[in-house]
C-alpha cells in the first residue's frame, strides 16, 4: 500500500536505517564489485572475495536467527567457513565494508534527503539512525546529520534487526514513546518488522508495492508533503 498521509503532527522522532534507505544499495555495490574483481585479479588470489560472500551471508543468517551477541558468532563461523584467521577477516571487512564504499556513497545518496532532514528540523523533530553496521562516517559523507545513532554492533545492542532492542534503546535516549516514532527503512522483513515489535509505525522505501506495508519510492513522495509545505511556506 503506497503511503499518502501521516500525522506529522503527532510524531516527534522519525528514526531512519542507513544502507538502501539513505543511499542507493545496489548501485554502491555495483561499484564496489567492479574493484573487488580488479582488486583479485592483481592479486590473483579470490580470498577477499570468498571472505566477503561469507561474512555478508553468516552476517544474514545470523540476523534472520536473531542471535544475541552477534559479532562473536558471525566470526567465529567465517573463521571456520573460510579457513582464514579472525585478524584477516576483520581487515577485510574493515578495508572493503567499511572504508572502501566510503568514496562511492555520496554520490549514491537518495535525492530530497537533505530537504527531508531540513523540514523535520524546522518542524522541531528529532533525527534518529538505527543501522545493522556503524553509520557515523557515512552519514558525514552524505553530508547528513543526526540527533541519535546507534548501530546493532553498538554496546548494549548486540543483536540485528528484527530484533527491537535497538530501536527501543533509541526511543528511550530521545525521550519518546512508540507512538511518536516512525521507522523508515527498505526491508519489511528486518526494518519493517523491528519497528512493528517495538510499537512503532514503519514505512518502508520500496520501487513497488509490499503487500501489508505503507511504502513510498522517493523522498519526493506525497506522504512528505507536509513538511514540504511548510518549507515553501517559510
Amino acid at each position: 500500500m503506497i503511503a499518502r498521509n501521516v500525522d506529522w503532527g503527532s510524531i516527534r522522532f522519525v528514526v531512519f536505517d542507513v544502507d538502501g534507505t539513505l543511499y542507493n544499495q545496489r548501485m554502491l555495490r555495483l561499484r564496489m564489485a567492479g574493484e573487488l574483481i580488479a582488486d583479485a585479479a592483481a592479486r590473483g588470489s579470490l580470498t577477499n572475495l570468498r571472505v566477503l560472500r561469507a561474512y555478508r551471508s553468516l552476517r544474514e543468517a545470523i540476523g534472520e536467527g536473531e542471535i544475541d551477541d552477534f559479532q562473536a558468532s558471525l566470526m567465529t563461523r567465517t573463521v571456520a567457513r573460510t579457513g582464514q584467521p579472525a585478524e584477516s577477516i576483520e581487515a577485510i571487512v574493515s578495508e572493503w565494508i567499511e572504508r572502501r564504499p566510503l568514496a562511492y556513497i555520496a554520490s549514491c545518496r537518495y535525492d530530497g534527503l537533505v530537504e527531508l532532514f531540513a523540514g523535520l528540523r524546522r518542524q522541531n523533530k528529532s533525527i534518529g539512525i538505527y543501522s545493522d553496521y556503524p553509520a557515523d562516517e557515512k552519514l558525514q559523507r552524505m553530508t547528513l546529520s543526526a540527533d541519535y545513532i546507534l548501530a546493532a554492533s553498538d554496546p548494549g545492542v548486540g543483536i540485528q534487526k528484527p530484533d527491537p532492542r535497538g530501536l527501543q534503546m533509541l526511543m528511550q535516549r530521545a525521550g519518546v514513546g512508540p507512538a511518536q516514532t516512525v521507522l523508515i527503512g527498505d526491508r519489511p522483513e528486518r526494518d519493517g518488522l523491528a519497528a512493528r515489535r517495538a510499537g512503532v509505525l514503519p514505512l518502508i522505501r520500496s520501487d513497488g508495492p509490499r503487500e501489508g506495508w505503507l511504502t513510498f519510492s522517493t523522498y519526493s513522495d506525497p506522504v512528505f508533503a507536509a513538511l514540504r509545505a511548510k518549507e515553501a511556506s517559510g
